[in-house]
């Protein structure tokens, strides 16, 4: 195992273990899959509870694929296009920082994606062991286009926005009564 295999390795060993957790917070965690539902239904996304256990199996599943690196520029694409949704609708109006609630953790997050995708899985991987590994212009391009292909199927198909509220009109101004 090279350097590079070892910083593969520990990528797809941190970015797996992360999404784990964060999968597994939607379901069993602060309001578990009703209050994910809930969340997911504030930011104008259709269906919530259908929502809730999509992220579930789809931030689980990317991070076990992660973990044994198989299919992993499809795992990639998994994890940016989750961040991608979560940054575009809960965190892009925050501004950057992430203690304001900003897009700079999801952000991070997509970008670690991306270039593991483009670094390949390593030598210690599935992907490696079976010929499957697809690293550089190729890997970064698999998980970049369907990414961006899955979240605009999902914005698309399940987002609606409400509209802005109307401002309340203002009071009409009282008329003096000379006396």
């Amino acid at each position: 195992m090279n350097h590079t295999d070892a910083v593969a390795l520990l990528l797809r060993l941190v970015l797996g273990v992360v999404m784990i957790a964060h999968g597994v917070n939607h379901w069993r965690g602060g309001g578990r899959i009703a209050g994910t539902a809930r969340w997911f239904t504030g930011l104008g996304l259709t269906h919530g509870t259908l929502q809730a256990w999509l992220s579930v199996a789809t931030e689980t599943g990317a991070g076990l694929l992660l973990l044994a690196g198989l299919l992993t520029p499809l795992a990639c694409a998994a994890v940016i296009s989750v961040m991608l949704v979560a940054g575009l609708l809960a965190h892009r109006p925050n501004g950057f920082f992430v203690f304001k609630e900003g897009y700079e953790y999801v952000l991070t997050l997509a970008v670690v994606a991306l270039a593991l995708a483009a670094l390949g899985p390593g030598s210690a991987s599935l992907d490696d062991a079976t010929g499957l590994d697809r690293d550089g212009w190729t890997g970064a391009g698999i998980a970049l286009g369907v990414a961006v292909l899955a979240t605009a199927g999902l914005l698309a198909t399940f987002w609606r926005p409400r509209p802005a509220p109307e401002p309340a009109p203002a009071p009409e101004p009282l008329e003096q009564e000379a006396g």
